[in-house]
């Protein structure tokens, strides 16, 4: 992947009506039901991102067909519960967390050996939170060390468990879900914290029986999916950025149409709220099972806040633009309880740290958070270390900055925002390339 660096400047308010792409949570779960389901599932508003068309194409070498008529569709022509097919070559899965860790669930009751790899960054992610748990149920998966690639091995007896998980987390339920369904017996997931109930809602719209309520789910193995059709929401953690950038930028007001408002999701909404953000749900409805809503979201001075840790699992991809909030605030934004941003694409505490840093922000660090002092940001130069999310949060920075801010390394902003350039400058940012 060629690097690419962006240079973000103050530039005018923000205007207009913004179509962010599909959900990656939801768009990558369609893909994986509609492709072990009996029939032909239709996926659209499918995120065309460098994430989900791995996961697509990991899918493809287990032998499912999926069509693409256009753009954001996808045609999955489902091979059954147990009609996926291994592959002799490693399975792909890029810088995709969630592809991996669900796909991990998902081939361990398989009759097939696989091998599942990564980028360089993903390879670096800790993957035990999956393999633990999922070798209590009978899977039997190889690690180098705790992290990728992973040895997943076939014709291994799976059994339901009880499973309390330590620290909350969708990914993990999710692939213990998957694992389920291959599973003698109940499996049953209880979290510490609720998390997003995306695979819930997607298993129960493709048959499956399932019984869930905020943390904590249970189904029983033995069954089979239907297909059904998707409308996967536009994403909210990419609505997050034009939502704290609307909120700090004077005379700013900006439409996010049909963005997907799972109450397991929208903690920043929550948080930003409480800090003064003047955002508004209109025309609220239901697509596909998850609730959506257009969102308008206005300039508001805004100010630090302890933040509620009963958000943080709600909100927890969404912390890099939180800090920049917070950064421009007035007051202090206290964060705890959120260790997990240590373990993402990258240590996202101690990146977004250095970042407002550089800039000038006072930010102290603690183990499962920061306190922010809000005030000013300068100019100067940050690394994404090749963390998409710490990229874009920093082009939200230069909107506020004194002078230019530039964002070393953004190449991997398409694994979850293609089209973030043409888009945000359309509304007014001042993003650039740069050599």
């Amino acid at each position: 992947m060629n690097r690419l660096d962006w240079s973000s400047r103050p530039g005018q308010p923000l205007h207009g009506s913004v179509r962010v792409p599909g959900d990656k949570s939801v768009s990558h779960r369609a893909l994986m039901l509609a492709a072990i389901a009996e029939g032909d599932s239709r996926i659209r508003g499918f995120l065309e991102g460098e994430d989900t068309r791995a996961t697509a194409a990991v899918l493809a070498q287990l032998g499912v067909h999926i069509e693409t008529p256009s753009a954001g569709e996808r045609v999955v022509h489902g091979v059954g519960l147990h009609g996926l097919r291994g592959s002799s070559q490693p399975l792909d899965c890029g810088n995709a967390g969630t592809g991996m860790r669900l796909l991990t669930g998902l081939l361990a009751g398989q009759a097939f050996d696989s091998k599942l790899i990564g980028d360089a960054s993903l390879s670096k992610r800790p993957m035990r939170r999956v393999t633990d748990p999922l070798a209590s149920m009978g899977a039997r998966i190889d690690t180098h060390d705790g992290l990728p690639p992973l040895q997943v091995r076939g014709r291994q007896p799976l059994h339901g468990i009880r499973y309390e998980l330590p620290v909350a987390s969708a990914q993990v339920k999710s692939a213990l879900l998957l694992a389920g369904l291959y599973a003698a017996g109940e499996t049953e997931i209880i979290e510490p914290h609720p998390t997003r109930d995306y695979t819930e809602r997607m298993l129960a719209a493709f048959g499956w029986p399932i019984t869930f309520e905020p943390g904590r789910a249970k189904l029983e193995g033995g069954h089979s999916l239907r297909a059904t059709d998707v409308d996967v929401p536009a994403d909210f953690s990419s609505a997050a950025f034009f939502l704290v950038a609307a909120s700090i930028v004077p005379g700013s007001e900006l439409k996010l149409p049909a963005v997907g408002l799972n109450p397991r999701r929208t903690g920043l909404l929550q948080a930003l709220r409480l800090m003064g953000a003047d955002i508004t749900i209109e025309n609220p409805r239901e697509s596909g099972g998850e609730p959506v809503g257009d969102l308008v979201v206005r300039y508001a001075p805004l100010h630090g806040i302890e933040l509620p840790e009963s958000l943080v699992p709600d909100m927890i991809d969404e912390f890099p633009a939180l800090f920049i909030a917070a950064a421009v605030a007035s007051g202090s934004t206290l964060i705890r309880g959120a260790a997990e941003l240590r373990v993402k694409e990258s240590d996202r505490i101690a990146t977004m740290a250095v970042g407002l840093r550089t800039l000038g922000a006072a930010i102290e660090e603690t183990p499962d958070g920061a306190l922010i002092h809000g005030g000013k940001l300068g100019t100067g130069s940050v690394e994404s270390h090749l963390d998409h999310r710490i990229a874009m949060s920093f082009a939200v920075a230069g909107l506020v900055a004194a002078g230019p801010v530039r964002i070393n390394d953004c190449s991997h902003v398409a694994t979850s925002f293609p089209g973030f350039l043409e888009l945000v400058n359309g509304c007014g940012f001042a993003l650039r390339t740069v050599a």
